[in-house]
């Protein structure tokens, strides 16, 4: 029997741990492997590995409110937030605290389950964690799920953001080790990995992923997965983003990534990270429904909904909701 009439998802059998099994030691040969697959095949494999821990038809909805805004020191190529870009966004102070409430109680009316708040900065400065920390204390006691990302943290911020309630805190490695110099000079990749420790250790659950078609080689994304999936706790919360490209940032006008590619990355995510929510975040306003679709059908099980994230455009809400009917989805209770 050769490959084309083996049963479908066959060759990926060896590469998938038993049922229920959650891998940590996945080597970059065998996720390099599940992005080779046949497109049918590995479809097949994230569709079986999602339903065995997930409902097919939920999607969680999430919001994400940029809480402060530009001025960030960082250098990161892809940001228009970024103090080294001449970009249009404009620098803004931190939110007060009932301003980011009020936001929160129109994406719960709206439907979100999870407030998710975001700070240009390098680093949480102990000045500004009085503040932040009213803001987690005031969105929990709204119902709704917390999410922060803030940029480095130490240890003992992370202590105080748990005690205030904080469930998610978000901090992406962005792509592969090898690639990520060319992307970000002003912070290592160490530097993110000690901030998901911190997190960890606190006892906050972690949101982490990474930002594809930004240049980046296939192999590159096989090592950012490779970064994410061999971690000694998967992240909780994977958001894969497709680059969204603005003027005077270093990225603009880099070639985009093939549409069938970053459904690829969305499915290896979702084979070799199974118990995790698999975000299908930025870019989705560059996607048309199919691909969308195609994304969910890869195992993806999460958004972001609103008309922004953070400074960049992101579908209507009454879209999202159109698109979900239309394919007989939810959103997740």
């Amino acid at each position: 029997m050769d490959d084309r009439t083996r049963p479908v998802s066959e060759a990926a059998g060896a590469l998938l741990p038993p049922a229920g099994l959650v891998r940590h030691d996945w080597t970059r040969e065998e996720i390099r492997a599940l992005f080779d697959l046949p497109f049918p095949e590995l479809m097949f494999t994230a569709q079986r590995v999602h339903r065995e821990r997930f409902d097919p038809r939920e999607v969680q909805i999430s919001t994400l409110l940029s809480v402060k805004t530009g001025g960030c020191s960082e250098d990161c190529g892809y940001c228009p937030q970024s103090a080294h870009h001449e970009t249009t966004v404009q620098l803004e102070k931190l939110m007060p605290v009932e301003t980011v409430l009020a936001a929160a109680r129109d994406a719960k009316a709206a439907g979100a389950g999870r407030f998710c708040m975001g700070a240009a900065w390098r680093e949480l400065k102990d000045r500004d964690l009085d503040m932040v920390c009213a803001m987690v204390e005031g969105v929990r006691s709204l119902g709704l799920e917390t999410c922060m990302t803030l940029g480095m943290l130490t240890q003992k911020q992370a202590n105080r953001l748990k005690d205030s309630g904080l469930d998610y805190y978000n901090h992406n490695l962005d792509t592969s080790p090898e690639f990520y110099g060319n992307i970000i000079t002003t912070r290592t990749y160490q530097d993110r990995l000690d901030t998901l420790a911190h997190v960890r250790d606190a006892g906050i659950n972690v949101c982490c992923g990474g930002i594809v078609g930004m240049g980046e080689s296939r192999e590159d994304r096989v090592g950012m997965v490779h970064a994410l999936a061999t971690l000694a706790d998967h992240p909780e919360s994977v958001p894969i983003n497709l680059l969204v490209q603005v003027e005077g940032t270093p990225l603009a006008g880099v070639a985009p990534i093939d549409g069938l590619e970053f459904v690829r990355t969305i499915a290896v995510a979702r084979i070799t990270m199974p118990a995790s929510m698999v975000r299908l975040s930025a870019g989705r306003e560059e996607m048309s429904e199919e691909m969308q679709a195609l994304c969910f059908l890869a195992g993806a099980n999460s958004i972001f909904y609103g008309q922004k994230l953070l400074t960049t455009p992101n579908p209507e809400p009454d879209r999202d909701m159109q698109l979900l009917h239309k394919l007989g989805m939810q959103p997740m209770r």
